[in-house]
């Protein structure tokens, strides 16, 4: 069993993805090659902006973004305390200070409640200014962006969605990368549309930040290759990551349809035995994990063994909050409380989830579990 399948995937559209593949071998296109710009306008057209600039990571799709911001030292950027380490380890990159914020225990993602008050204190102490509002769509689901825009609004702030693995979620029809001024999504392989190494882009729909973000990813170019007009990056995506990616994008519609029926499989067997994931009203998850809460790390961990022993692959996203990373540990940030993140991260484990999933899967890992915790 695989936790995220992505040989399958590739099996079933292999006749595409390989004569994708080969084109691009025989083009000698490899660097920015047409396939570029077609994945570009092809995302931008499904997520529902102006413009889709990609780039080299998920990483660097966040850089980009904080770059074309202006955010800068002395900044206070919020970002959820429970996530991967990206989201915070840019926003320190640029010199400026990342405030970690508590996240809502149903969705695990950054709670409104939580960023109101963070926000005010930052304004009280009067040290930082605050400047930017990372929401992070973790495992699929999409944050709380109804609520998080009003927040950003009421404090003039900018919103930054880090969709990275929560491309194809949506908010009442409104498809996820494209709630933030600026938003990013990873196509890192596993992700819900990965590419075959590693890849990322930005969506906005402003025209100033589009052309910035342009610029940084090729060495801060002007109007030409070797017009430099300033200091910037190299992130491009490869020609044969982009082609792969529009195969992908092609069949994804079905492979959101058949995840979102293999979580209706597993939360029907396991709803009475652990508490299994929430998706408010209005909400769509892309499902990058389906992730389990259990009563204890004792518990967690005890499963998460007895599953490896199965022969079932899981996975614990992630075993320690962002304010409490070795790196963060002597930098003077701002005093953090957030109790829900410290208790999500002993208690989360995220089970076998892809597309191609079968029932007979879901009803193995099913049982185990049962047989575990019953």
């Amino acid at each position: 069993m695989q936790f995220r399948d992505i040989k399958k995937q590739y099996q079933v559209l292999k006749s595409d993805i390989d004569k994708a593949i080969l084109d691009v071998a025989a083009s000698g296109t490899y660097i920015m090659g047409p396939q570029v710009k077609e994945l570009e306008r092809q995302l931008a057209g499904y997520v529902g902006t102006k413009y889709c600039i990609s780039c080299a990571s998920g990483t660097d799709a966040l850089t980009l973004a904080l770059k074309a911001f202006g955010v800068k030292r002395g900044d206070a950027v919020f970002v959820p305390d429970f996530t991967f380490f990206s989201s915070a380890e840019t926003v320190s990159l640029e010199g400026a200070t990342p405030v970690f914020v508590d996240v809502d225990r149903n969705t695990f993602n950054i709670d409104p409640a939580d960023l109101e008050d963070k926000i005010e204190v930052t304004i009280q102490k009067g040290e930082l200014v605050p400047k930017v509002i990372i929401a992070v769509d973790l495992f699929g689901l999409p944050a709380n962006y109804p609520a998080i825009l009003r927040i950003a609004r009421n404090h003039n702030l900018l919103v930054l969605e880090d969709g990275a693995q929560g491309f194809g979620g949506s908010v009442n029809g409104k498809r996820s990368c494209s709630f933030g001024d600026i938003s990013i999504t990873s196509f890192f392989p596993s992700k819900p549309l990965g590419c075959y190494g590693d890849g990322g882009a930005c969506f906005t729909d402003n025209d100033e930040w589009a052309a910035l973000m342009e610029s940084y990813r090729m060495h801060g170019k002007g109007s030409s290759k070797y017009e430099n007009v300033r200091i910037g990056m190299n992130s491009r995506l490869d020609t044969i990551q982009a082609s792969i990616l529009i195969v992908k994008l092609k069949a994804f519609a079905g492979e959101l349809a058949a995840v979102n029926k293999a979580v209706a499989e597993y939360t029907d067997r396991l709803t009475d035995i652990v508490e299994t994931p929430v998706v408010p009203d209005g909400f769509l998850s892309s499902w990058a994990q389906y992730t389990i809460k259990l009563n204890s790390k004792t518990e967690r961990d005890g499963l998460q063994a007895y599953l490896k022993g199965q022969g079932i692959p899981s996975m614990v996203y992630y075993p320690t909050p962002m304010h409490r990373q070795t790196a963060y540990r002597n930098m003077r940030l701002p005093e953090t409380d957030c109790p829900v993140a410290d208790k999500l991260c002993g208690t989360v484990l995220s089970l076998p989830m892809h597309p191609y999933i079968s029932l007979e899967e879901i009803d193995g890992v099913c049982n185990a579990i049962k047989v575990f915790l019953t």
